[in-house]
């Protein structure tokens, strides 16, 4: 039932698991505060499937907010020459912005990770 196409770019355009087709969030994360759909509007997928269904993307944010948040400090500690605390404060700073569009990405990826490892349920 999935449209052809990749999967990766499926993530990153926030599309349906099963058709590819429907759109997870009513608009973009960049647009402001996103609305979540329950279900696909396409093939009726429920995204959210219990109570507490979105611990795992937590674990996801978190993981990727780490490799973000280090990946400025390392780049601003080897172009800057500040000590490795500023370096790390300023990383903070420029990840804040990022933050909100990790997390609704991590739900994304969440959404997919469930959907690849339990396809039948809805």
């Amino acid at each position: 039932m999935a449209a052809k196409g990749s999967t990766i770019a499926d993530i990153f355009r926030q599309r349906c698991p099963r058709c590819r087709l429907g759109k997870i969030f009513a608009r973009s994360v960049f647009l402001g505060f996103p609305k979540m759909h329950q279900r696909c509007p396409v093939c009726q997928l429920r995204f959210e499937r219990e109570p507490g269904y979105f611990l795992g993307a937590m674990y996801i944010s978190y993981g990727l907010a780490l490799v973000i948040i280090t990946s400025f400090a390392a780049a601003l500690w080897a172009t800057t020459g500040w000590w490795i605390t500023k370096a790390t404060v300023g990383a903070v700073i420029l990840f804040l912005p990022l933050a909100p569009a990790t997390t609704y990405f991590s739900r994304v990826l969440w959404i997919y990770l469930d959907q690849t490892f339990d396809p039948d349920r809805s």
